[in-house]
């Protein structure tokens, strides 16, 4: 059991939790500054030199990187033993058309259960003072521009979902927390990486991270929950980009 609290300071040490630290840091950083936490910008996926090739390098680099905390985290449960793989166990498999028919559906009704309410709590959020605004897309127009926003979402939903919900929920449930518990840590850790938006991006994501916890309970499928966030993020990133 101790093997396993050591497992996931690990994996979160060297991804989500490390952002979740950032973020608390950078929160503190724009509430101390002289301007309003409402009249400040938060850009996502920014653009990290002015030479297109080099940029889409540094972008491409930045994805690939940030996705090995995954396979850490498959690979220690893996190492669980037992006859059915680790993909399998949470549920990040697609063993028939039906299965993935019935992902899709499921990921698309999350995507506007979390969405359609989440932008009218964003818009009222920035309203109270209480968030930045959020800018999805900070890149230049390129002919790689949209599909790396497209590459950039599934990445964060990959990275979130297999992490914060599969690996953490299973983890913790194996060291005996009870399921409430669980669903807070897990919906917590999410607002938390989040809060260098704001207050408000903190407690949508509060939700989100509930609502999937709790899913994830009841149906033991991740592979759904990628699927919404990914439709999420490129309604956000690639919206944001063609419509700016």
């Amino acid at each position: 059991m101790r093997g396993y609290r050591r497992e996931v300071w690990l994996v979160l040490g060297l991804s989500l939790g490390q952002s979740a630290v950032y973020s608390i840091v950078s929160i503190v950083a724009k509430l101390t500054e002289s301007t309003p936490l409402s009249q400040q910008t938060t850009t996502l996926n920014e653009s990290r030199s002015v030479r297109p090739l080099l940029d889409l390098t540094y972008q491409l680099l930045g994805i690939g990187f940030a996705l090995v905390p995954v396979a850490l985290a498959l690979y220690l449960l893996s190492r669980d033993g037992g006859a059915v793989p680790a993909r399998e166990r949470l549920g990040l498999d697609v063993p028939d058309g039906r299965r993935a028919a019935a992902d899709a559906g499921w990921g698309a009704a999350l995507a506007a259960l979390i969405g359609i309410p989440g932008l009218g709590f964003y818009f009222l959020a920035q309203h109270l003072g209480v968030n930045t605004t959020v800018a999805p897309s900070g890149l230049s127009a390129y002919w790689w521009t949209v599909p790396v926003l497209v590459l950039s979402a599934l990445q964060n939903a990959v990275l979130e979902e297999v992490v914060v919900v599969g690996f953490l929920m299973t983890r913790l449930r194996q060291v005996g927390w009870p399921l409430g518990w669980v669903i807070a840590a897990s919906a917590l850790l999410r607002g938390s990486y989040h809060l260098y938006q704001g207050f408000g991006g903190f407690l949508g994501n509060c939700v989100m991270g509930a609502v999937f916890a709790w899913w994830f309970h009841k149906r033991g499928r991740v592979l759904p929950l990628v699927a919404a966030h990914w439709l999420l993020d490129i309604c956000a990133f690639v919206g944001y980009q063609l419509l700016r």
